[in-house]
């Protein structure tokens, strides 16, 4: 979605080949038939590492972009690629899967030192900027911390009324929005709501692996009268800003979207503390990131809930942070500027492949 963004904010004066290595383009749909963005099909990644690499040397060769773009690690073997051809390179991490959410594996440390040795790497969180300095040792000049922007919005279309949810009236809404993997731990948030079911109702938005297990999880609490699973929708932001609380229970993110876009909904978080969550929320909201476990995150959300004053002081700090520190046109002109610069041009027509 940031990438959307980008490609709408930049314009004209760039033009984006996509190449979705897993062949998931679903964020297309979002962009206009006018914005200058092409999917690519991707070499294939099968066979040994020596032939992947030189498959992507290849399309790159031929692509003759004048910048690559990478992002997460799921990208590295083309920065590994690009060594030999040095076409100016950026760097995009956004963080990791629940495999490095406790620890950094040193083959994937060792790695990113060596394809990331003449890049530019862009990190949104400052836990990975102090991450990608100690623990990778890269180049402290190399590295741009470019915080995610957002639009506010001000208006909604969808309205909850219209979904037939069967929710019982007058009673704080909690929601909760993302994938739903392993790592976002959504079992942790049904136990810590459990408590509350009487007090409270809580909406899942979003669909993914652990969809069953979660329905399993919220049966045997016998929270189902107060939790609504509305599965994946386009208009989460219209949902958001017709509820009371945003909860997060993950147990990785660095900057996440859905954190901004409630800040921008004039939300209170009651979240786990992982990457900048307890940076991005106002001072007030701070004392409700907390720990991990779902007693703490159970507590944070019931003061909330019993308070409706706290909860819209707070969301009105939240909505000021978040429209005066992470606009989107900030992200957008920091981005143009980096672009620009790595590719070594300021003129008008430049092509990166992403």
């Amino acid at each position: 979605m940031r990438f959307v963004a980008l490609a709408k904010g930049l314009g004209g004066e760039f033009t984006h080949a996509v190449i979705a290595l897993n062949g998931d383009t679903n964020a297309a749909r979002f962009l206009a038939s006018n914005d200058p963005v092409t999917l690519t099909d991707a070499p294939s990644g099968k066979g040994s590492l020596m032939g992947r690499l030189s498959r992507y040397r290849k399309t790159l060769k031929e692509r003759a972009p004048d910048l690559l773009v990478t992002y997460n690690w799921g990208a590295i073997e083309w920065a590994l690629a690009n060594n030999a051809l040095e076409t100016p390179h950026i760097h995009i991490e956004d963080g990791f899967g629940p495999e490095e959410s406790k620890r950094q594996f040193p083959r994937r440390v060792w790695t990113r030192r060596l394809a990331l040795r003449h890049s530019t790497l862009v990190v949104p969180s400052l836990t990975l900027k102090e991450m990608a300095n100690k623990i990778w040792h890269l180049d402290p000049v190399s590295i741009r911390y470019i915080p995610n922007g957002i639009e506010p919005r001000e208006n909604f279309q969808t309205r909850l009324s219209e979904l037939s949810l069967g929710l019982p009236p007058g009673k704080p809404l909690i929601v909760w929005a993302g994938a739903l993997r392993r790592e976002k731990n959504l079992t942790r948030l049904l136990r810590a709501f459990a408590p509350l079911k009487r007090e409270a109702s809580l909406l899942i938005i979003g669909e993914g692996p652990e969809m069953a297990a979660a329905q399993a999880e919220a049966e045997s609490l016998s929270i189902g009268q107060s939790v609504r699973f509305l599965g994946s929708r386009q208009d989460v932001r219209d949902i958001l800003m017709q509820c009371d609380i945003l909860a997060l229970s993950s147990d990785t993110e660095q900057m996440p979207l859905v954190v901004m876009e409630a800040m921008d909904a004039g939300l209170p978080v009651a979240a786990t503390a992982v990457g900048d969550v307890k940076y991005m929320v106002c001072e007030e909201n701070q004392p409700y990131i907390v720990q991990g476990s779902a007693p703490e995150l159970g507590a944070a959300m019931r003061t909330l809930v019993a308070d409706g004053a706290v909860r819209r002081a707070i969301g009105v700090a939240n909505q000021r942070r978040l429209r005066q520190d992470y606009a989107a046109q900030d992200m957008i002109a920091a981005y143009r500027t980096l672009f620009r610069g790595r590719a070594g041009k300021v003129n008008k027509g430049l092509k990166s492949c992403a």
